[in-house]
């Protein structure tokens, strides 16, 4: 039986961290799901994403989403319209901004832009305390090991961003059966 399309819903369900794939076309995307994907995340239409996954799609491009279950938003634009919003902050000001602004239910973490930060993994780690208990946090930051997932779970974050073809090495533990 497929599970919700709600985002917050699916990176909230079993134990552990959850995993959102980046991906760019059906293939990948049903490869992630098999791989134990949580979401999919996509910048751009994909043609028959919808009817190859019973995940959630996460959109995080710029422009106007396709059809999708959440939209990552940047502080003082829409919240989404229809669909789950998931304010995109970068540092302690937009955090700040993204509190006054909305009420969001998540957050997806990223390293500044600025360039200050040299590890962006430490730099979306030192936001995440920022986050107000109750809300969950997606890092939006490089990851290439189990490691490194693993310390973001340490932290506190909910989920994570990763590129399509390392889900299976990022989940660490037999994925589900789909």
């Amino acid at each position: 039986m497929p599970g919700s399309r709600r985002l917050s819903q699916r990176i909230s369900e079993g134990d552990g961290i959850a995993i959102i794939a980046r991906v760019r076309d059906v293939e990948s995307a049903r490869a992630a799901e098999a791989d134990g994907a949580k979401a999919l995340a996509v910048d751009g239409d994909v043609v028959g994403i919808r009817e190859s996954t019973t995940l959630p799609l996460l959109w995080v491009g710029s422009g106007r989403p396709g059809d999708v279950d959440a939209v990552a938003v940047r502080p003082g634009s829409d919240s989404g319209g229809d669909v789950e919003a998931v304010l995109h902050v970068r540092d302690e000001d937009e955090l700040e901004d993204a509190l006054e602004q909305h009420d969001p239910e998540i957050f997806l973490l990223a390293a500044s832009s600025d360039g200050d930060e040299d590890d962006p993994l430490e730099s979306v780690l030192e936001l995440l305390p920022d986050v107000p208990a109750g809300k969950l946090a997606i890092a939006d930051v490089e990851v290439v090991t189990r490691d490194e997932v693993v310390a973001l779970e340490r932290a506190g974050f909910d989920a994570v961003l990763a590129p399509a073809g390392r889900i299976g090495a990022l989940v660490g533990a037999a994925p589900p059966d789909v």
